[in-house]
C-alpha cells in the first residue's frame, strides 16, 4: 500500500485552508497529517472506560514560550502549539527541544459553565511528560510528576466569575538527564533512541460532574464462574445513597444489581459470551448513583469475561493460556512512534490504522514497548481482539545486563537513588492503576533488557500480587531471576528460546525479541542515509524470503514449549528501518496475506 503525497503538497493544503498551523520541519509526514484539523485535534472522547456526558475538548491552538527552568511563568509567549503534540514534533507546529535546563510553558484559555450550584469542574490531562505545574487564574489547582499516566484537577474553587478563565501549564522534563521514566527518548538521538517528548502528548479536557459522582470503576472478570466484580469509587456520597449497576449484550439487559457505595459488586452473567481474540464480545455497563429513587450521576464502561493463566502441558512445559487453553501469542514490538507525531498519533484513525493492520497480517498480540498509548488504542484493542503485553517505560539506565538464563544474581541489579526507586514505583503503580480496566492486557512487564534494572524480585512480586488478574514478565530479555510467571529472551535475528529442561517446569518460555529484519524503502526514511536494521535486504522478495525462514524456524520451537514471540518490529521508527511498514506507515513491506498465512501455520 502506498501513497504518494508529497510534504510540500501537504503544507499547500494546510496553507489553502486557511488554517494558520502547518507541521513544523521537512521530516516525513503520515497520511493522516493532512486530516489533523488545528481547531479540534482528537476530538474523540479520550476516557472510553468511564462515559459521561457533559465535557469539553481543550484541545487545539495555545500559546507556548521555552523559557530558563525554575525562571516562573514567562511574562510574554512566543508563539503557538497544537496541543496535544510534543512540542518537538512537526505536528506540533513548532518542532523545537527543551532539556533539563529550560521549561515549557503553555497557556489557554476556556468558558466556565454559567450555573456551577452543585457541580464540580474537572480538569483532565490524558498524560504530560514530565513535571506538569497547572494553575487556573493564576492559582495553583496542582502538580504531577509522570509522563505516561493521566491525572486529573478538580477546579472548580478556582474559577473566577462566570465567562473567559485562564489555564496555564509548566513543565520540566530532562528526558535522559533525569532518573524518571522516559522510553526510548534521549537529548542525542542515535540508533535505537529516538527523539524527546516534552510536555502535552494526550487530550486535555473538562468534565462537569456533580458533587457526588462517580471517579473510578476497577473491573476484575471471574471466568470460571462467568462474573465480574465491580469496585467503584465515589466522590462524596451520602448515608442512603445506592449505586445500582446493569450489564449490557446489545439492547438487552443481561444483569442488574442494586448496591451501596464503598462495597465491591458482583455481576453474575448467565449464558456468558467470553473474550478471546478469535471472539473479542465485550459487554456495556450502565453505573447510576441513585439518592431517594432520582439519579445523582450515571456513566457508562464496557467488560469482558477472560482469564489469563498458566499451567504445565502434558509433558510439565508451563504453557500461557487465554481462557484455560494454550494459545500460541505472537505479535510485534509496538514501539508506538510516529514521524509527524512523536508519542501521538496524528488522528484516532492512525492510532487504529497500526492495530488494524497488525490483524490482518495475522497477528495475535502486541508488545508495547517501554511505551504507554492512550485509553483509546486499548479500547480498540478490547473490541478487536488483539492481546496486549505493557512494557513500563524505562528510565535511569546504566547497569550490567547479563543475556543468559541461568545466569542470575542481585548484584546485576542497578543501585538507583531513593528518588529514582521511588519516581519508577509511584508511576508503575499509576500506569497498571490507569489501565487495569482494559481485558486486552493480559502481561504486565516491569524491566526490559536491564535497562533500570532493579530490586527485581521485590518488584516483580508487588507486581504480581497488585495485580494476580494478569501474568508478569518480569525482566523481557533482562537479568533473569527465578521470579514472576514467565523467562523471556531476547534474540537477533533468529529465534531460540531458553532450555525447556531447565526452566520449563517454573516459568512460561518466551522470546521476548527477533528479527529486526531491515529494508530502507527510498522517499519514506526519517534520513537518507545510515538507515539500519539488525539485518538488512535490498527488496521485498529478499525480505519475505527470509521471513519466511523465520518463521519456519520458530514453529518447531513451539511444540517444545515456547509460549510466545515477539517480532521487531511494527513500523521503522527514525532510523531504524526494520519495521513491517515504514516509519509513515506509507508501505508496507510484505503482503499482508502472505504473513498472514505464516502466522496462522503458528496457531495450529
Amino acid at each position: 500500500m502506498r501513497f504518494f503525497l508529497s510534504i510540500a503538497f501537504l503544507l499547500t493544503i494546510f496553507s489553502a485552508s486557511g488554517q494558520d498551523w502547518k507541521p513544523a520541519g521537512t521530516k516525513i509526514l503520515t497520511p493522516w497529517a493532512e486530516k489533523v484539523d488545528p481547531k479540534a485535534p482528537h476530538p474523540e472522547y479520550p476516557r472510553p472506560q468511564l462515559t459521561r456526558t457533559g465535557w469539553t475538548n481543550l484541545n487545539g491552538q495555545w500559546d507556548y514560550a521555552i523559557v530558563p527552568a525554575k525562571s516562573g511563568r514567562p511574562a510574554q509567549f512566543q508563539g503557538k502549539i497544537l496541543v496535544p503534540f510534543a512540542v518537538e514534533s512537526a505536528l506540533s507546529g513548532v518542532g523545537k527541544t527543551v532539556g533539563k535546563d529550560q521549561e515549557l510553558w503553555y497557556r489557554t484559555q476556556f468558558q466556565a459553565p454559567k450555573n456551577m450550584k452543585g457541580k464540580r469542574l474537572l480538569l483532565h490531562f490524558g498524560a504530560v511528560d514530565w513535571q506538569a505545574d497547572v494553575f487556573i487564574n493564576g492559582k495553583n489547582a496542582g502538580t504531577h510528576k509522570g509522563g505516561y499516566d493521566p491525572f486529573t484537577f478538580d477546579v472548580t474553587d478556582l474559577l473566577g466569575k462566570p465567562g473567559t478563565q485562564e489555564l496555564t501549564v509548566g513543565v520540566w522534563d530532562p528526558s535522559d538527564d533525569g532518573p524518571q521514566p522516559r522510553g526510548k527518548q534521549v537529548k542525542n538521538p542515535h540508533g535505537i533512541w529516538y527523539t524527546p517528548v516534552t510536555g502535552i502528548w494526550q487530550t486535555v479536557w473538562l468534565e462537569v460532574v456533580p458533587e457526588t459522582y462517580v471517579s473510578g470503576l476497577k473491573i476484575t472478570p471471574y471466568f470460571e464462574t462467568r462474573s465480574v466484580k465491580i469496585r467503584p469509587a465515589v466522590q462524596e456520597s451520602l448515608a442512603g445513597d445506592q449505586i445500582k449497576v446493569a450489564a449490557y449484550d446489545g439492547e438487552k439487559e443481561v444483569a442488574a444489581v442494586t448496591s451501596v457505595p464503598g462495597q465491591d459488586i458482583i455481576l453474575n452473567i448467565p449464558n456468558a459470551k467470553v473474550w478471546h481474540p478469535d471472539t473479542p464480545f465485550l459487554y456495556d455497563l450502565k453505573l447510576s448513583v441513585v439518592r431517594k429513587g432520582k439519579v445523582v450521576d450515571q456513566v457508562g464502561s464496557y467488560f469482558a469475561i477472560r482469564k489469563v493463566s498458566m499451567q504445565p502441558d502434558e509433558n510439565g512445559i508451563q504453557r500461557m493460556l487465554v481462557n484455560n487453553k494454550f494459545l500460541f501469542q505472537y505479535g510485534p514490538l509496538d514501539q508506538g512512534w510516529w514521524p509527524d507525531g512523536l508519542y501521538t498519533a496524528p488522528t484516532d484513525e492512525a492510532l487504529l490504522f497500526d492495530i488494524v493492520k497488525t490483524r490482518e497480517m495475522g497477528f495475535n498480540m502486541i508488545r508495547k514497548h517501554v511505551k504507554v498509548e492512550p485509553a483509546r488504542w486499548y479500547y480498540h484493542c478490547d473490541r478487536l481482539g488483539m492481546l496486549v503485553w505493557q512494557d513500563m517505560p524505562s528510565g535511569d539506565l546504566g547497569n550490567h545486563w547479563e543475556q543468559r538464563p541461568g545466569i542470575t544474581g542481585r548484584e546485576t541489579d542497578k543501585d538507583r537513588t531513593p528518588e529514582s526507586e521511588a519516581i519508577y514505583k509511584t508511576e508503575w503503580k499509576a500506569i497498571m492503576d490507569a489501565f487495569y480496566h482494559f481485558p486486552s492486557i493480559v502481561v504486565w512487564v516491569p524491566f526490559n533488557e536491564a535497562w533500570g534494572q532493579f530490586k527485581t524480585r521485590e518488584i516483580t512480586e508487588w507486581t504480581m500480587k497488585y495485580d494476580p488478574d494478569r501474568l508478569v514478565n518480569s525482566a523481557s530479555g533482562g537479568n533473569f531471576e527465578p521470579v514472576g510467571h514467565i523467562i523471556d529472551m531476547h534474540n537477533y535475528p533468529d529465534p531460540v528460546m531458553p532450555r525447556p529442561d531447565l526452566f520449563g517446569s517454573r516459568q512460561i518460555i518466551v522470546l521476548g525479541e527477533f528479527g529486526g529484519l531491515g529494508l530502507p524503502v527510498a522517499d519514506h526514511t526519517w534520513q537518507d542515509k545510515n538507515n539500519w536494521g539488525y539485518q538488512s535486504f535490498k527488496s521485498p522478495e529478499e525480505l519475505l524470503t527470509r521471513y519466511t525462514k523465520l518463521m519456519k524456524d520458530l514453529k518447531p520451537l513451539i511444540k517444545r514449549g515456547l509460549s510466545a514471540g515477539v517480532y521487531t518490529q511494527t513500523t521503522d521508527v527514525e532510523i531504524e528501518t526494520n519495521g513491517l511498514m515504514t516509519y509513515d506507515r506509507k508501505v508496507i513491506k510484505m503482503p499482508e496475506k502472505a504473513l498472514k498465512e505464516l502466522h496462522d501455520e503458528l496457531y495450529r
